[in-house]
């Protein structure tokens, strides 16, 4: 499953975020895999998309994180996956 995760830096201060990634890394637990990430300009937030099967491997990245960052996250599907529910004439989701 995707999971869209927006992080806002506490204190509007990313660097203790990029200090800690330089020095450990992102501190994914097995089974939880890093896609990309997107950075809004004024350094705000971070929006990341992650996958993993079991959403308790997010949970526990995000404790690792929480001293730092606050976080929204969101369950997304591609939109290929949607378009395809609605790939008939007269095709609804139930």
């Amino acid at each position: 499953m995707l999971f869209m995760i927006v992080e806002r830096f506490k204190n509007r201060d990313p660097v203790p975020i990029y200090q800690r990634v330089r020095e450990s890394g992102r501190s994914l637990p097995d089974g939880l895999r890093f896609v990309n990430s997107w950075i809004e300009v004024n350094f705000d937030r971070c929006f990341q998309l992650m996958e993993c099967a079991d959403a308790r491997l997010l949970m526990q990245w995000i404790l690792q994180w929480r001293d730092l960052v606050e976080f929204e996250v969101v369950p997304v599907c591609p939109s290929q996956e949607t378009r395809e529910l609605f790939a008939g004439p007269g095709d609804r989701p139930a």
